[in-house]
């Protein structure tokens, strides 16, 4: 296992699992946080809920997948983290600078959003090519 990937696997278990598990107990805090919301309607407290549940579901994968050697899954596994990270980083972006919805933990998560996805690209670099030796056909030997 590349030290630098399972390092990577790491921080997204700990932030993001430990962000959904804050999400479902208390949504109210973290769009206070986030985004400055001081009232929110029942309906946003469960959409939120539900994106708890979500990232509670990436970090638990990512913490299963920290030590595996890489294969098809891991690397599927990255591109969502990664597709995540960008996507995070401009809704973020865009709540605080179009929808002026800004609390005092907005942009320093949008920056690490966006650095989550710098450095998950940059650890997607080669790996396709890593990965064509592959069959995967099950019982294959991978690497």
């Amino acid at each position: 296992m590349n030290a630098t990937r399972k390092l990577f696997l790491i921080v997204i278990a700990a932030v993001e699992a430990s962000t959904g598990l804050g999400l479902l107990l208390l949504p109210s805090v973290a769009f206070a946080l986030l985004l400055g919301l001081e009232s929110a309607t029942v309906e946003v407290f469960f959409v939120g809920r539900i994106a708890g549940a979500a990232l509670l579901a990436i970090g638990v994968a990512s913490w299963m997948a920290r030590k595996d050697k890489l294969n098809h899954s891991l690397f599927g596994l990255l591109i969502g983290v990664l597709i995540y990270n960008t996507a995070a980083s401009i809704l973020l972006m865009y709540a605080g600078a179009v929808l002026k919805m800004t609390g005092v933990m907005l942009w320093p998560t949008v920056a690490f959003h966006a650095i989550l996805a710098v450095w998950g690209g940059l650890l997607l670099r080669g790996i396709p090519s890593e990965l064509g030796g592959q069959t995967g056909r099950p019982g294959a030997l991978d690497e």
